[in-house]
């Protein structure tokens, strides 16, 4: 059986190293993105908040404070939902760029393994096929399911994604069909 070098297990360490490295900066790069979009709705929410206060204290009377807070609703509404899409879309890339890099990570080992492999069965002594045709048959049934499962996965989570933006799509149409009835009725 062919025996790795120190040459290869420098390399193979240097490759590990330089992904651990490159998710941890996609992490931070992620992390950053989010901080800033955090920092950049407190003051956003602040600024509406002083707003609402403002024209809260300048109302006359109990139908004007209803009008006011109908009129302030949607806008809140809207933001949460805006937040919300800016968030997953810098989740969803960050997600993104995680798949790449273990995609690599995967189709290097794999083909790694199957050199060790096959470096095995044209090295082996005869009589030990058998055993070694059952190692390959069980690295290939894993590398299946470990891709199945993969797949799977993806799809779990785009129908979630669906699914909650659906939900989020139809909570936003219901409040503002909501607050459209409410105005003229406040206004009588």
């Amino acid at each position: 059986m062919t025996q790795w070098t120190a040459e290869q297990y420098t390399k193979a360490q240097l490759a590990g190293l330089e992904a651990l490295v490159g998710l941890t900066n996609k992490a931070v790069e992620g992390f950053e993105r989010v901080m800033e979009l955090n920092l950049q709705t407190m003051k956003t929410t602040l600024a509406h908040t002083r707003e609402g206060v403002m024209k809260a204290l300048s109302v006359q009377n109990p139908q004007q404070l209803i009008e006011l807070q109908i009129e302030l609703f949607q806008p809140a509404a809207d933001n949460v939902l805006e937040y919300r899409r800016q968030l997953q879309d810098i989740l969803a890339a960050t997600r993104a760029e995680f798949e790449k890099v273990v995609e690599v990570q995967y189709t290097t080992s794999k083909g790694q393994l199957q050199g060790l492999i096959d470096s095995a069965v044209s090295n082996a002594p005869s009589g030990s096929t058998a055993p070694l045709a059952a190692w390959q048959e069980a690295v290939k049934a894993t590398t299946t399911l470990y891709e199945s499962m993969q797949s799977t996965a993806k799809q779990v989570v785009e129908v979630a994604e669906n699914s909650f933006n659906t939900a989020a799509a139809a909570a936003s149409k219901s409040a503002r069909h909501r607050a459209a009835q409410v105005s003229p009725a406040a206004a009588k």
